[in-house]
């Protein structure tokens, strides 16, 4: 098979650093990018630059920042006795755009994985373990993600929590708002139905 040059291999190859992007995709990308958008490829290459230089995890809660502190660690009007922990950055935004809350975050940037190799240190615990320490947290809200491995963070987590005689609480799980029983899935109605609760 004839070779598209280095030049466009590297490209495709670098592409593919995306998630969800395969060889296809990482290819009709460069092409897209080399044939119909030089501008839109150049001002994308400085973007990825710059925020590669400039941005860093904030010192506290470990989201993704500009400043030593985010805006939310900054910011003097939050709660500083709830802290709601999650996994990824994402995770931030998604909580802040459906609900009120106004208390502090913990990003863990992932889960708990011993088969993949990542353990308490990488997810930052020893640093969330100073922040269990300072008497101003009384409510520790698990905001993980409801896989095998997400519950598993939460349990070792909430453990920590307790043992600190932190409250610990976690969000709830179950059938969707406007969600018909029929189609729900089996682990899910049987997960709602153990937690349900007293109205």
């Amino acid at each position: 098979m004839a070779s598209l040059g280095p030049s466009i291999e590297q490209l495709v190859e670098a592409l593919r650093c995306l998630p969800g992007v395969g060889p296809k995709s990482a290819q009709r990308m460069a092409f897209h990018i080399l044939e119909r958008n030089r501008a839109g490829g150049l001002r994308l290459t400085q973007a990825i630059s710059q925020a590669l230089e400039k941005v860093h995890h904030c010192q506290q809660c470990r989201i993704l920042s500009e400043t030593e502190l985010c805006s939310r660690c900054s910011d003097p009007q939050r709660r500083q006795d709830q802290l709601c922990i999650v996994e990824m950055p994402s995770d931030v935004l998604a909580i802040d755009q459906a609900t009120h809350y106004q208390g502090q975050y913990f990003v863990l940037s992932g889960h708990l994985s011993p088969l993949d190799g990542i353990g308490p240190e990488a997810l930052g615990i020893p640093k969330l373990i100073e922040l269990f320490e300072q008497e101003s947290i009384q409510e520790v809200i698990l905001a993980t993600n409801p896989t095998v491995e997400g519950e598993a963070t939460a349990h070792y987590i909430g453990q920590l929590a307790r043992a600190r005689k932190i409250h610990v609480t976690r969000l709830a799980h179950g059938i969707p708002l406007g969600g018909e029983l029929e189609f729900v899935d089996s682990g899910t109605l049987s997960h709602a139905f153990s937690g349900r609760e007293s109205i």
